[in-house]
């Protein structure tokens, strides 16, 4: 069971750490809301979204899914589509110099966005496929139960955790030209998943 445990916050945070759209977009929020709370819609979206992807991948739903060519092909489009203009959006994002929180999104945004960069991004679901569904292979039972949740602990803690670094950075660097270079750094982020995207079709 530890082992389990062990293998699943190991994995996990090896797929989550590296610097991506959903990382990003998550800290950017943290960092440009007026108050941490305000900026908890994204990481609980962000959240249930790996929360959701982790279970199906364990469960194997997605390997049959993702069996599909033109399922694959149409979610590789859609995610192409969506990260182009999320990226044209935060790229043209102009902050206000005297109030620079106020180019914060509003909760329904974040949720959107969020949810676009989740599931909407085959690269990081063909990680979660390949190596936490895989992975969980080796387990039955109360042990592969055990590792499920260690994997979806480290997601919400790190998302958690990564909005509030934000906040923190947003408090001691809140400028707007600050602000400004963190949506340019989102915008290119994404228009890079998306070109990547279309060179995997």
């Amino acid at each position: 069971m530890v082992q389990a445990v062990i293998h699943g916050i190991i994995l996990s945070f090896g797929l989550i750490l590296p610097l991506g759209v959903q990382n990003v977009f998550v800290f950017n929020q943290g960092a440009t809301q007026p108050k941490f709370f305000r900026a908890l819609p994204v990481v609980i979206t962000a959240s249930v979204c790996d929360t959701l992807l982790i279970s199906l991948a364990v469960l194997g739903v997605s390997v049959v899914v993702f069996g599909v060519y033109w399922v694959k092909v149409m979610l590789i489009l859609a995610g192409t589509l969506f990260l182009t203009y999320m990226g044209w959006v935060t790229f043209k994002s102009r902050p206000d110099p005297d109030q620079p929180q106020k180019s914060s999104l509003s909760p329904k945004k974040q949720i959107a966005f969020a949810v676009s960069v989740s599931l909407l991004n085959p690269h990081a679901i063909m990680d979660t496929i390949g190596v936490i569904g895989t992975s969980s292979l080796s387990y039955t039972g109360a042990e592969k139960f055990a590792f499920t949740l260690a994997c979806v602990a480290v997601s919400w803690i790190w998302f958690f955790s990564l909005a509030w670094v934000g906040k923190q950075v947003g408090r001691f660097h809140q400028s707007a030209g600050v602000i400004n270079m963190l949506n340019k750094v989102s915008a290119f982020i994404m228009w890079g998943t998306a070109l990547y995207l279309l060179f995997t079709i």
